[in-house]
C-alpha cells in the first residue's frame, strides 16, 4: 500500500501533524502536507526533503475555493489524513463566538470540505482511504469543552456516515481518537496551562499517536482509540451516564 501511494495531510505544520509527516515519510509514502503556515510547512519540507517524498501547499481548510486549488494541482490522493483542529477550553456561558465559529469552521467545516474534494476521485478508482483524527472528547464530553467536543462528536457522525457509503465503493474511512495530546493545541486550548497541569501524566506523545495513525492506512481499521483505557471509559459512560458523571466528577472539572 506504501511505496508510491500519495498521503495528504491537513494541519501538517506543527505538533501531531508533523508527527504524521515524518512517520509517512519514513513509511515510503508520497507525503502532501497542507497548512496555513507555509514557513513551517518548508521546514519540515526541508528536513524530509532528501526523501524527495514531500509536496507542501499552503491552504486555510475553511477555504473552499483555495482547496480546490490545491487539490486540482495535487491530483490523485490515496490517502487523506484530516488532521487540522483547533480547540479553546472555557465555560460554555463565557465562549467567545468567534472561537465558537472558529472551532466549527475548522474542525468540521474544514473536514468535510477536504473530504469532498477526494471522495469522487476515489470511488471512480474503487480504492483510497479517509482518515478523520477526532477525538476522545466526541465520545465522552466534559465541562469546559462544550463546543470543542461538539465539533468532535459531529465529525464522528459523519465520518460514521461516509464509512458506510463508501464501502460499497472499496474506500475505507477510519477515525482517530486519541486523549489529550503533548502539542502547542493546548497553547490555544488552555492557556492558562490548567488543564496540562492536572493531566500531565496522562499527556499522549505525538509520535506514539502519529504511528497508530500512520499503521493503520490500507486497513479496514474502524477506529483508533488511544489511549485503551479511556476508551473504555467512554463504552462504560454510554452504558452508565449517571454513575459516571457522579464518580468522574473531580476528573472532569481539571480543566
Amino acid at each position: 500500500m506504501q511505496m508510491g501511494k500519495t498521503v495528504v495531510i491537513t494541519g501538517a505544520s506543527s505538533g501531531l501533524g508533523a508527527e504524521l509527516a515524518r512517520e509517512a515519510v519514513s513509511a515510503g509514502f508520497h507525503a502532501v502536507l497542507v497548512a496555513r503556515r507555509l514557513d513551517f510547512l518548508e521546514k519540515i519540507k526541508k528536513e524530509l526533503d532528501p526523501t524527495g517524498n514531500v509536496r507542501v501547499f499552503q491552504a486555510d481548510v475553511t477555504d473552499r475555493t483555495a482547496l480546490e486549488s490545491v487539490f486540482r494541482e495535487i491530483g490523485q490522493v490515496d490517502v487523506l489524513i484530516n488532521n487540522a483542529g483547533v480547540g479553546y477550553f472555557a465555560w460554555a456561558h463565557e465562549m467567545k463566538p468567534e472561537e465558537t465559529v472558529q472551532m466549527i469552521s475548522v474542525n468540521v467545516n474544514g473536514l468535510i470540505n477536504c473530504t469532498e474534494l477526494v471522495i469522487q476521485q476515489m470511488i471512480e478508482r474503487r480504492s483510497g482511504h479517509i482518515i478523520n483524527v477526532a477525538s476522545q472528547a466526541g465520545k465522552l464530553a466534559t465541562p469546559k469543552s462544550a463546543v470543542y467536543a461538539a465539533t468532535k462528536h459531529a465529525v464522528l457522525g459523519y465520518t460514521n456516515s461516509i464509512r458506510m457509503e463508501l464501502a460499497r465503493s472499496n474506500v475505507l474511512v477510519t477515525a482517530i481518537n486519541p486523549g489529550p495530546i503533548a502539542t502547542p493545541f493546548f497553547d490555544n486550548a488552555d492557556p492558562e496551562g490548567t488543564y496540562i497541569k492536572n493531566a500531565g501524566k496522562i499527556m499522549l506523545d505525538p509520535v506514539y499517536v502519529a504511528r497508530k495513525t500512520i499503521a493503520a492506512i490500507g486497513r479496514p481499521v474502524r477506529e483508533v482509540n488511544v489511549p485503551k483505557w479511556m476508551a473504555a471509559g467512554s463504552i462504560i459512560h454510554h452504558l452508565f451516564p449517571k454513575t459516571v458523571e457522579r464518580l468522574g466528577r473531580k476528573v472532569f472539572f481539571q480543566k
